[in-house]
């Protein structure tokens, strides 16, 4: 009897050390941030792509706005992390964020339909997620209380840019070069099946028709958001087409300035070019608009988001503030887009910014 009870207790000790063990392996694994001094601060990014044009630009603007975050004394770290289009790489580089140990995640995902692993890294050592630029499915972002969105709304960027062809084609006849009465277009969209990309489409489209254009669907081309992609998948369609192309709708600048690279190396004269539209308003979009290759993109601000970022990132790894920011449905800052035109194009050029 004395064995048996002594066997019992030494089984039950076992059992607690294996679960004192498997506690401190998870403490280790999840990194400090739960002692962190809310002085100092820890940030990591995870993002899709270097290759994005528009996502390098933002996160310059997001590890500038930490460096001034407007909370005294607070010093922030950020790591920035490659996904390289790999969600399996991503999540792989979460849990090294996680384990290094950062106090707040900021993560532009790969697959905005796959962020499950992530999310349940994060909430295992309780590190908070600011999603950005990518949005994830709705019912994803209610799996946890600390999980955060911030960017833009697809369909008003879609709106403004069927607004801008709209305008065009109703002040200058020249674009409808035919003179058939309908605008011949082609369509560079970024990934297929990504939400933002087919809402882009779609609402410049329907924008258009609902202003009165008639329109033609000559080519839609999937180019992945990447400018060497679209010239190659433009130098196709002009292939196919010709100078029948009139009007050009790219999900992105760095699509549109594909594009133009595409019709610069044909050869056809300037007088058979389309007019060209991006959007996201980049520096080198901005600047085709300025020198009229564009005639015009949508300002996704990029300055906007990345000071909102910001500031949420450092009140969640301070625990301090949050009250004081502004949600909508509790967990989504979005910031507006806006048109740019020749008209109003010097406006957005880094120089016209006091200070810079």
């Amino acid at each position: 009897m004395i064995r048996k009870m002594k066997s019992k207790k030494l089984k039950r000790w076992g059992t607690i050390c294996v679960a004192a063990l498997t506690a401190g392996a998870l403490l280790c694994s999840c990194g400090s941030q739960q002692f962190v001094a809310k002085n100092k601060i820890h940030v990591g990014v995870t993002y899709y792509n270097q290759s994005d044009t528009f996502l390098n630009e933002l996160l310059e603007c997001f590890v500038e706005d930490l460096k001034d975050s407007g909370k005294d004394a607070v010093e922030t770290t950020v790591t920035i992390r490659d996904a390289a289009g790999s969600q399996r790489t991503q999540n792989d580089q979460v849990k090294e964020l996680i384990d290094a140990g950062c106090d707040v995640l900021c993560v532009n995902l790969v697959d905005r339909a796959d962020p499950s692993e992530i999310i349940d890294l994060a909430r295992e050592c309780d590190v908070p997620i600011v999603f950005f630029n990518r949005e994830p499915v709705a019912e994803d972002l209610l799996q946890w209380d600390k999980l955060y969105y911030v960017g833009a709304d697809a369909e008003q960027s879609g709106i403004l840019q069927g607004e801008l062809a709209s305008d065009l084609i109703k002040q200058d006849g020249s674009t409808d070069r035919n003179g058939d009465g309908k605008i011949q277009y082609v369509i560079l969209e970024g990934e297929a099946g990504h939400q933002d990309a087919i809402i882009r489409t779609e609402n410049a489209v329907e924008t258009m028709k609902n202003n009165g254009v008639e329109l033609e669907k000559l080519s839609y081309q999937i180019a992945n958001w990447n400018r060497a992609q679209a010239q190659n998948r433009m130098q196709q369609m002009i292939g196919q087409y010709g100078d029948g192309i009139e009007l050009v709708l790219a999900n992105n600048d760095d699509m549109a300035l594909g594009a133009v690279d595409a019709y610069e190396k044909s050869e056809l004269s300037e007088e058979d070019y389309p007019v060209f539209f991006g959007i996201d308003g980049t520096d080198v979009g901005v600047q085709a608009v300025a020198d009229g290759a564009f005639a015009g993109t949508v300002y996704n601000d990029k300055e906007g988001q990345a000071e909102a970022m910001a500031e949420l990132a450092v009140v969640l790894a301070t625990g301090d503030g949050l009250q004081n920011l502004e949600f909508e449905r509790g967990k989504y800052i979005y910031l507006p887009y806006e048109k740019i035109t020749r008209e109003n194009v010097s406006t957005f050029f880094k120089a016209a910014v006091p200070g810079e």
